[in-house]
């Protein structure tokens, strides 16, 4: 097995909204934002290697979206999906899963491209990979989280009969060595591969955790759909990360891919931080 990171970009989101309950006078120490209140955040996917299958792990943002709603979200950096994919001297035409965590914009905005004005997957070659409960929850989302589930990105990989689920069972293989986690705070039913690589566990957080600075407890977002089941979430997970060592990656991180967990006198906090490559 092989593990790659994909860079994909950064993009800008509202401080307040990603620290929920936090105050700026905290978070602002680590996240520290602009003058217009937003923070830089990376898109940054992970590329698998494995039993002959070449599995990318979300898609970034994409570029399909009109200028209008780019510039809410102010992309910057010099890395693309394709770019990143190219240095490692891959083709998107090689990827043969493409494991979607859940259906918010930044997450599976790049799973689908615009050619003379169709809608198609980006990965032709690919089976996209979904479960039903999250599904049907992106398909027929509320009001509050519909802004974030947009049609052209999800209906287009089911129109291409591309798509496959998985079980919705906490647990569920996705091969050998890829374990598929399900939590249900930040949307209904997002999945978290887990990961078994050179004898360690990695743990892809997703938006459980979108960065370092949101390791304590409270610091759960203010887009989290449940934000108690988050806090429930994120006290399991993070109490099983620091018993079983796991490798957390991370992707939204601005700076930090990797990180560890340590027990402290203030709870769990941050151990090291690492590139992937260096594990």
């Amino acid at each position: 097995m092989n593990l790659f990171t994909i860079d994909t970009g950064f993009f800008k989101l509202d401080g307040g909204a990603m620290f929920g309950v936090v105050p700026k006078t905290i978070w602002n120490k680590s996240n520290p934002a602009d003058e217009n209140n937003l923070c830089t955040w990376a898109m940054r996917c992970l590329l698998i290697e494995d039993e002959g299958r070449l599995i990318l792990v979300d898609t970034g943002i994409g570029n399909k979206q009109d200028e209008k709603f780019f510039s809410h979200y102010y992309l910057h950096g010099d890395a693309t999906l394709d770019s990143s994919l190219a240095k490692l001297g891959f083709h998107r035409n090689d990827i043969t899963d493409v494991f979607l965590t859940h259906l918010h914009f930044d997450h599976v905005g790049g799973a689908v491209v615009r050619e003379n004005e169709k809608l198609l997957p980006a990965f032709k070659n690919a089976i996209y990979w979904s479960n039903p409960k999250h599904w049907d929850w992106a398909v027929n989302p509320n009001q509050r989280e519909k802004a974030s589930f947009l049609k052209d990105n999800i209906l287009p990989i089911e129109e291409s009969g591309q798509l496959k689920f998985v079980s919705a069972e906490d647990g569920v293989k996705f091969n050998d060595n890829i374990n598929i986690r399900f939590v249900y705070g930040h949307t209904d039913a997002m999945m978290l591969p887990l990961i078994n690589y050179k004898g360690k566990q990695i743990l892809y957080m997703a938006d459980l955790l979108p960065s370092t600075g949101h390791i304590p407890l409270p610091y759960v977002m203010a887009y989290d759909m449940f934000p108690l089941q988050t806090l429930t979430e994120k006290k399991v997970f993070l109490n099983e990360a620091v018993e079983n060592n796991y490798i957390l990656f991370l992707e939204h991180d601005p700076i930090n891919e990797c990180c560890t967990l340590q027990q402290t006198e203030k709870g769990i906090r941050l151990g090291e931080t690492f590139k992937l490559s260096d594990i």
